[in-house]
C-alpha cells in the first residue's frame, strides 16, 4: 500500500489589513452579555413580596396595617357592586379557574409537542413544577385566611395567599407566550394581552372579595417571575427562537447587534475589515452557525467562520448525554464545559489535521464576541468548492478520499463526522472541513467507522464496486470487512443516512457482500454509568412531569391544614367557611395512635379527618356546615354545652360505621365513623378528647382585638 500524493499546502489567506488591537482593561467586549432589567425586576419583586409576607404575618402591627389597607381597598371596589356586575365578575372568575384553565395549560403542551419544541416544553413543565413546590411552601407557610371586614360574595376554597388561581392562570399564559409566540412585536402584543387578561381576572376576584389585593399581586409575581427567568435562561431568543419556518435551532441570527459585533471583533482581533456577514451551509450544520465573511481586499476575498454560543455547548452536553444513555460509551464523548474550550479545540484540531497532511482549511484564529458565551473560529474559505454530494466523483477524488482516511489512521486521528456536507470538491481536489468532532488516539472501532463512512459517501456519487476495488490499494480486505461491520445505524451521520435512504441502491449491503464475511460489531455498550444516568434521567423526568402535572389540576381548592383549637389561621378560615355557625369543630388533643389525616376548608363547609393506627385511614371525618341531614338518628345526651347531639346506631357486621351530629345555632357538625374491618368500636371513645368546639365569639374577639377588623358573619356584620 502506498501514498503517492504529496502534501498540498493551502494557498495563503488574506493578510491582515490593520494592526490587531488588544481590548483595553475595562473596555466592553464587542457584544456584552445583555442584562435584562425586566427579568431582574420580576425576581426582585417576587422575593420582596415573599419576604414581606412572612415578616408581616410574624409581626402583629404590620399584619394589622396590611389587612386594614387591603380591607379599605376591597370596600372601595365593593361600593360599586350591582347585580349585573356581580354576575359578570362571577363569570370571569369561573372562566379563569377550574377546568377551563386546565384546558389552556394542556393546549400549550399539545401545541409545543406539535411544533417539536422539546426544550421549551421541558422548561415549561419545569416552571410548573417549581411553581408547585415554591407556591405550596409559601401557601401553607402563610396559611392566610380570607379577607376580613368585607362580605365575600362568591365561592372559595383554602387559604388566600398567594392566590393559586391567579398564579396558575398567569404561568399558563406566560408559557403560551414563550412557547408559541414569535419574539419581537408579536410577543410584545401577546404580553400586553396577558397583562389585560390577568388584570381583569384579578379585579373580578377582588370585586367578589375572595382574595386580598396583595394575594393577587403575589400570584402574578410568582406566575411571571418563574417562567420568564426559566425561559430567558434556558431558551434565550438569540439561540432558541420560536419560529414557524424550517431550520435548525443551532443557527442564531447574525444581523443587528450581533452582526455589528462580529465586524468589530474580527477587525480588532484579526486585523480584517469585514464587509459582509452571510450564513452558508446551514442545511448540513447542526452544531454551530457557519458564516462566510467577505473581507476588504481583492474582489471576492472571503474567510469562513463558525460561530459557537453557549447554547451550542448546552446542546452538545445534552446530545452526548442522550447518546450515552441510548448506546453506552462508544468512544470518548466527554462534553465541552465552556464555549471557549469548544472553539479552542476546533482551532487545535484544524492545525493537527494539517500537520498530518490532511487538506483542510487554514485556521486564522479565534475571535471572542462575548466572553465565555460566544466565540468564532475563523478559517480559510474554499471559494468555488461544492459539497461532494453535488460534485462529479471520479477515480481521482475516490483515491484522495481513501488516502485521507489512511493519513488519519497514520496520524492517530479520527474525524468522526465524515458526511457529504464535510467533504468539498474544488477543481478535482477533495477538501475536508469541520474538525470540531476530531479525536486524538481514537478507538479502532471509531477509525473503522471513518473508513466505512468515507466509502459510503464516495459510493453515493459513484459506484460501490469501483470504490471497493480502489480501496484495496490502500487497505486490506480484513480492514474493509471491519469497517462495514462497524458502520451501522447511528455510527453514520444523519446527513449520510439520508443520502443513502434516497439512493435506490443498497450501498451498505453491496459493500458487505464484496468484503469478507464478518459479524456486525455491536453498538451497545453497557456500564454502571450508563444505567445510573438512565435511571437518574428517568427519575428526574418523572418528578418534573408528575410535579408539573399537578399544576394542571384546578387550582380552586389547594387544601388547608386541619383547624386546631385556638385562634390559629385554620380555625379562623373554618369560621369564614360557615359564617353563620356559632361553633367551629377543631382538633384538641389527639390520643395515642390517632393522627390528623387532612383537611378541606371551602365556602359552605369545613372538613377534616383523623387516621388511626388500628382503625385505619380516615377513620372519622368531621364536617362543619350550615345544615345537616340527621334523619334516622336519635337524640343522645350531649357532651358539648350549647349543642344538641344525635346518634345513629352502629350497623352490624365486622366493620364499625356510625354517624354523630351536633346541632348548634347557625350550624351543625357531623362525625362519620368508618373503621377498618375488625377494629374495635371502643376506639371511637378517643374521638371525644380528640375533637372539641371553638366558640365563634372567641375568634371574632381575637380578630377585632389583633386586627381592628371584623370576622364577618355571626356576631360581626360586614358591609358589601
Amino acid at each position: 500500500m502506498s501514498e503517492n500524493t504529496e502534501r498540498t499546502e493551502a494557498p495563503p489567506g488574506p493578510s491582515p489589513r490593520t494592526v490587531r488591537q488588544r481590548r483595553p482593561t475595562g473596555a466592553p467586549p464587542p457584544l456584552p452579555h445583555p442584562f435584562t432589567v425586566t427579568t431582574t425586576a420580576w425576581l426582585v419583586l417576587a422575593a420582596a413580596i415573599v419576604t414581606c409576607a412572612f415578616l408581616i404575618s410574624a409581626h402583629t402591627p404590620w399584619l394589622e396595617l396590611g389587612d386594614r389597607v387591603n380591607t379599605w381597598f376591597l370596600r372601595l371596589i365593593a361600593a360599586v357592586r350591582t347585580p349585573w356586575l356581580t354576575d359578570v365578575a362571577r363569570a370571569i372568575k369561573a372562566a379563569g379557574s377550574g377546568w377551563a384553565v386546565t384546558g389552556l395549560g394542556l393546549s400549550v403542551v399539545a401545541l409545543t409537542v406539535v411544533f417539536r419544541r422539546w426544550r421549551h416544553l421541558l422548561v415549561y413543565l419545569g416552571s410548573l413544577f417549581f411553581l408547585v413546590i415554591v407556591a405550596q411552601w409559601i401557601y401553607f407557610g402563610l396559611s392566610r385566611p380570607r379577607p376580613y371586614g368585607i362580605t365575600i360574595i362568591s365561592s372559595w376554597a383554602g387559604y388566600s395567599a398567594p392566590s393559586p388561581p391567579v398564579a396558575v392562570l398567569t404561568i399558563f399564559l406566560m408559557g403560551a407566550v414563550y412557547c408559541l409566540v414569535v419574539p419581537g412585536r408579536p410577543r410584545a402584543w401577546a404580553k400586553t394581552a396577558v397583562a389585560v387578561l390577568v388584570a381583569v381576572f384579578g379585579l373580578a376576584r377582588l370585586y367578589l372579595a375572595v382574595d386580598h389585593p396583595d394575594d393577587v399581586l403575589f400570584g402574578v409575581a410568582l406566575g411571571v417571575a418563574i417562567p420568564v427567568t426559566a425561559f430567558r435562561y434556558f431558551t434565550p431568543n438569540a439561540i432558541f427562537p420560536v419560529v414557524y419556518r424550517r431550520g435548525r435551532a443551532a443557527h442564531v441570527d447574525v444581523g443587528g447587534r450581533r452582526g455589528n459585533a462580529i465586524r468589530l471583533a474580527v477587525h480588532d482581533q484579526l486585523g480584517l475589515t469585514v464587509l459582509e456577514v452571510k450564513p452558508v451551509g446551514l442545511e448540513s450544520s447542526a452544531g454551530s452557525t457557519p458564516l462566510r465573511l467577505r473581507v476588504e481586499g481583492a474582489p471576492d476575498e472571503y474567510v469562513f467562520a463558525k460561530l459557537y454560543t453557549k447554547g451550542h455547548v448546552r446542546a452538545d452536553r445534552w446530545y452526548k448525554l442522550w447518546r450515552t444513555i441510548l448506546y453506552g460509551s462508544l468512544e470518548d464523548e466527554h462534553p465541552f464545559q465552556t464555549v471557549r474550550r469548544l472553539a479552542e479545540y476546533e482551532d487545535y484540531a484544524l492545525r493537527l489535521l494539517r500537520d498530518a497532511g490532511i487538506r483542510t482549511a487554514r485556521p486564522y484564529g479565534i475571535v471572542e464576541i462575548t466572553p465565555e458565551r460566544e466565540y468564532m473560529v475563523v478559517t480559510e474559505f474554499f471559494a468555488g468548492a461544492v459539497e461532494i454530494g453535488h460534485a462529479d466523483v471520479g477515480d481521482g477524488v475516490i483515491d484522495q478520499g481513501l488516502r485521507m482516511v489512511r493519513r488519519l489512521w497514520n496520524g492517530g486521528i479520527a474525524h468522526r463526522d465524515i458526511k457529504p456536507g464535510n467533504l468539498m470538491v474544488r477543481d478535482g481536489e477533495l477538501l475536508l472541513i469541520d474538525a470540531g468532532f476530531a479525536q486524538v488516539r481514537p478507538s479502532p472501532w471509531r477509525q473503522a467507522v471513518d473508513l466505512g463512512n468515507m466509502m459510503l459517501v464516495l459510493a453515493v456519487r459513484s459506484d460501490p464496486d469501483r470504490v471497493y476495488q480502489r480501496a484495496l490499494r490502500y487497505f486490506t480486505a480484513d480492514e474493509l470487512s471491519e469497517a462495514f461491520a462497524a458502520t451501522r445505524g447511528v455510527a453514520s451521520p444523519t446527513q449520510l443516512r439520508a443520502f443513502m435512504k434516497r439512493d435506490p441502491r443498497d450501498l451498505l449491503g453491496t459493500f458487505r457482500a464484496l468484503a469478507p464475511p464478518r459479524q456486525p460489531i455491536a453498538l451497545q455498550r453497557w456500564s454502571l454509568r450508563r444505567v445510573g444516568l438512565a435511571l437518574a434521567l428517568l427519575a428526574i423526568t418523572t418528578i418534573v412531569v408528575v410535579g408539573g402535572g399537578s399544576a394542571f389540576r384546578p387550582a380552586d381548592d389547594v387544601g388547608a391544614d386541619a383547624p386546631l383549637c385556638g385562634t390559629g389561621h385554620s380555625a379562623i378560615l373554618a369560621a369564614q367557611a360557615v359564617p353563620s355557625a356559632a361553633r367551629v369543630p377543631c382538633v384538641a388533643e389527639l390520643p395515642s395512635g390517632w393522627t390528623i389525616g387532612g383537611a378541606d376548608i371551602a365556602s359552605g363547609r369545613s372538613v377534616f379527618w383523623l387516621d388511626s393506627d388500628r382503625a385505619g385511614p380516615r377513620a372519622v371525618t368531621i364536617t362543619l356546615s350550615a345544615a345537616c341531614d340527621y334523619s334516622g338518628t336519635r337524640p343522645t345526651p350531649s357532651d358539648q354545652p350549647g349543642a344538641r347531639r344525635f346518634d345513629r346506631p352502629a350497623a352490624g357486621g365486622t366493620r364499625f360505621t356510625g354517624l354523630r351530629v351536633y346541632i348548634f345555632p347557625g350550624g351543625c357538625a357531623t362525625y362519620r365513623f368508618d373503621f377498618a374491618p375488625g377494629a374495635s368500636p371502643l376506639l371511637a371513645i378517643g374521638v371525644h378528647s380528640a375533637v372539641d368546639f371553638m366558640p365563634r365569639a372567641a375568634l371574632v374577639r381575637y380578630v377585632r382585638d389583633k386586627e381592628g377588623l371584623a370576622l364577618c358573619g355571626r356576631g360581626a356584620p360586614c358591609p358589601g
